[in-house]
């Protein structure tokens, strides 16, 4: 409990000054929410119906107050950032001036929001001039943007001080939260959303306008996916694209842009053109350059930037009989040329509520804004033109009694009561007639007041019927995208897609290895103290090999130098070995432990070949356990990857080939238990779930099979036993069941064999 506000007298008596004590934790809770809830939805993220975070809504307001449209003049940076933060967002000006700059750049925004003049930073990196140097007016996307604003479309606030109005959305005549996308990272939570092209969100709003309950797939007929402003190729197939769209989560797979270039006496070369959305292409060449220093990527000589205006970024092979899809493919793996750009729809539903939306739900709350904007614009045009036409009923009556009007308003003490009284006119028709000056009376005409009333009258039955009738304002919305489609096409050098899409070239999936080591056949040689070595070819007759002390074999098995090696250890740790880089079989090789971090409580329990997509039974020897893909076990690092989670005294027992569809598994307690494999899940880490369910003691030991060829076992004579489907069938349970006896002749060791 925190009590402040006491004060102590000359005899240290302490006095409370009215204060009230106020609980810690309670305090902190309650002004920590309130901080996260202003960050979320006061500077993160941006709103569903413009896709704009505050700080650009109000400098984009704020142009428009200083009348900086497309034709206007420039104005300095300096004069806008400090009207913004005067008036509307008093965060500081380099946060103001730092957005009002990421919307001038065409490398970062894909329909630029301001035209900036003078030095706006590069793609290089290189940061913007100061803004008393740069000059700045918006284009015509943030024109649109704005589009009705002075006709009460949107809802207005007060600005932080009170004294000033500030918009709460725009009228976003775009559909601009997929156009440009947004990025942001709030409390607990982020958003992350790629620019998309303009013309697609048009044709996708249309369809969506005309299908109300359309899904993402079927919006993805029209967007084809990211657009963005640096170009670069997606290499994301279509199922992964539809995914990421559906659920508002995922990411893109995007890589550099590049051709092969030829050049004198034979020789070629590889010539990046465009880099993916994000990289600052200075660091990119710098990375590039650190690769071919230290020798990482031994496919290639050099790396040189040529670029001007344009990107030009030219890599040099070893050898000009080196594969260029497959030097690009040890770059891209090793550089920035390809990047993930993460995917997170976390917007602002309906300016309030922060949530993931799919792509059918974010073009969805355009179109209902934009509706909602339809609606109010026309309510405000409607009045206008009821207060033209009660004034002009009112002018018509001055003309056909102008003498008698000029007579009243020159001899009659109260004239506006009167002139009320003789023509039953209102209040407003007679301040309008009152505040009309006399050399405006010449040019009053019968006819064009009376057609400018009929052409009112018109209009006005026109706007009644639109807001009555949803289906008209629907087909006003889909002129106005159209519209907006003729304007900001495809066809036009703006709206032209940039990014393509394309499958990842088959030599993605060429083991990078294989291209940099001479593939040959070894042995693999593992002994029962956890030495490891490798033979020249495939030795069938291991019987010659000598071993250290009192060591022997324990497994070998035949691999290729590009060959990767799988070793589990008891704490449920996978680590990887390259099998080019153990140590030949002339000597008694070396411990596992040197090659990779195993804990020392930990010991070797599995030493295999890695064969991709094969999958493993890992149980440990509580009994818990599941099935993992190969490719999952794969690690980087020497320090392993975690598979199994077991807590001690637990510890990995069993590595067993997951080919198959049932599980015979036999505890120490000798209970077997056939289950399906279908019932053990597949993870790529965790605890595992319980295989079998013992009172005392633990596994011994698990095999997969496939049941239809029945369950086979060896016993210590080497003598092979099949018990057929048949004859199992009292076996035959579900995971987790405690099993029953095995059948007669069954290994005392409770061993399978191998």
């Amino acid at each position: 409990m925190a009590k402040s506000g006491t004060a102590s007298d000359g005899n240290g008596a302490g006095e409370d000054k009215g204060l009230v004590p106020v609980d810690l934790r309670e305090a902190l809770e309650e002004r920590y929410l309130t901080y996260a809830l202003s960050t979320i939805t006061g500077r993160a993220l941006p709103d569903a119906r413009d896709g704009l975070k505050p700080v650009h809504r109000r400098i984009l307001y704020g142009m428009q107050i200083l009348r900086l449209d497309p034709a206007a003049p420039f104005k300095k940076c300096a004069k806008i950032v400090g009207d913004v933060m005067g008036s509307f967002h008093p965060h500081g000006d380099q946060a103001i001036y730092d957005a009002l700059v990421r919307l001038a750049q065409d490398f970062s925004s894909r329909y630029p929001l301001v035209d900036g003049q003078g030095n706006f930073g590069n793609v290089d990196g290189d940061a913007a001039a100061a803004y008393r140097y740069t000059e700045a007016r918006m284009t015509a996307v943030a024109r649109l943007l704005l589009e009705g604003i002075d006709e009460d479309a949107i809802d207005f606030r007060p600005n932080y001080s009170g004294e000033e109005q500030e918009p709460v959305v725009l009228p976003a005549a775009l559909p601009n939260l997929l156009a440009n996308g947004a990025q942001g990272i709030a409390v607990g939570m982020a958003t992350s959303i790629p620019p998309h092209n303009l013309a697609e969100l048009c044709d996708a709003a249309l369809y969506l306008i005309a299908h109300r309950t359309a899904t993402a797939e079927q919006l993805l007929t029209f967007v084809q996916g990211p657009d963005f402003p640096t170009g670069g190729i997606v290499v994301d197939t279509r199922a992964q694209i539809a995914e990421t769209y559906r659920t508002g989560r995922g990411s893109f797979r995007l890589r550099a842009r590049w051709h092969k270039e030829e050049t004198a006496r034979g020789q070629w070369v590889a010539v990046v053109t465009e880099i993916p959305y994000g990289v600052q292409k200075s660091r990119l060449i710098e990375k590039l350059a650190e690769l071919v220093v230290d020798k990482k990527a031994p496919l290639v000589a050099d790396v040189r930037d040529e670029s001007a205006e344009d990107v030009r970024i030219v890599i040099e092979p070893r050898a000009r009989n080196v594969d260029p899809a497959l030097m690009m493919e040890t770059v891209f793996k090793l550089s920035e040329l390809e990047t993930r750009f993460p995917v997170n729809m976390n917007v602002l539903v309906d300016g309030a509520v922060p949530r993931v939306v799919s792509l059918d739900e974010a073009l969805r709350q355009w179109l209902d804004h934009r509706r909602d904007v339809l609606e109010r614009r026309s309510r405000h045009r409607l009045a206008e033109i009821l207060r033209r036409l009660e004034v002009l009923a009112g002018m018509i009556i001055v003309f056909l009694n102008l003498d008698e009007v000029i007579r009243i308003i020159r001899e009659e003490d109260e004239p506006k009561q009167v002139l009320k009284a003789a023509f039953e006119l209102t209040d407003v028709q007679v301040d309008y007639i009152l505040d009309t000056r006399l050399r405006a009376l010449r040019k009053l005409e019968e006819m064009e007041l009376r057609k400018e009333h009929a052409e009112l009258g018109e209009e006005r039955k026109e706007v009644e019927a639109l807001l009555a009738d949803e289906q008209k304002q629907w087909k006003v919305i889909t002129a106005q995208i159209r519209e907006l489609k003729k304007t900001l096409g495809a066809q036009t050098p703006l709206g032209k897609r940039r990014t393509t899409f394309e499958d990842a070239p088959e030599a993605a999936d060429i083991d990078l290895a294989e291209a940099m080591i001479e593939r040959e056949p070894v042995t693999v040689v593992v002994t029962k103290k956890g030495w490891i070595r490798t033979l020249k070819g495939h030795v069938a007759d291991l019987s010659q090999l000598q071993f250290k002390g009192d060591d022997a074999l324990d497994v070998a098995f035949f691999a290729q130098t590009t060959s990767k090696v799988l070793v589990l250890a008891s704490n449920g740790k996978a680590f990887t070995l390259d099998a080019a880089k153990l140590p030949g079989g002339r000597g008694h090789g070396e411990p596992v432990r040197l090659m990779a971090d195993i804990d020392e409580d930990a010991s070797v329990v599995k030493v295999l070949p890695h064969t991709p997509d094969a999958l493993l039974l890992l149980v440990a020897d509580d009994g818990r356990g599941f099935v993992v893909s190969q490719n999952d076990l794969l690690a980087t690092t020497r320090k392993g990857r975690a598979a199994l989670g077991v807590e001690p005294p637990a510890k990995l027992k069993i590595v067993a080939a997951a080919e198959g569809d049932h599980v015979a598994i036999i505890g120490e307690n000798r209970k077997l238990l056939v289950f399906p494999l279908s019932e053990a899940p597949q993870m790529a880490r965790g605890k595992g779930v319980r295989m079998q369910r013992y009172r005392d003691g633990g596994v011994s030991d698990a095999k997969v099979f496939a049941l239809a060829q029945g369950l086979t076992w060896t016993d210590s004579s080497g003598r092979v036993f099949t018990v057929d489907a048949r004859e199992l069938k009292e076996w035959i349970g579900h995971r987790a069941e405690a099993g029953r006896l095995p059948p007669r002749g069954f290994p005392k060791n409770n061993r399978f064999g191998s």
